[in-house]
């Protein structure tokens, strides 16, 4: 479910973005590139994190 809802929220916000940067700059809106935006946009919210070490957060308590 946090998949799906990772991918929801970023189609949903690219969508919006590239529709008001679209409209500020006089290009039509496109929706394919959107599309791909928002799987590109999903696949590096969902990566990121697991590349991420976690070894830096970790302290000592000495």
């Amino acid at each position: 479910m946090r998949y799906f809802m990772t991918f929801f929220w970023a189609f949903i916000l690219m969508h919006m973005l590239t529709y008001v940067a679209g409209s500020m700059i006089g290009v039509a809106y496109n929706f394919t590139t959107a599309s791909i935006l928002g799987v590109v946009s999903t696949v590096l919210i969902l990566i990121v994190p697991a590349i991420l070490s976690n070894d830096s957060v970790e302290r000592t308590s000495h």
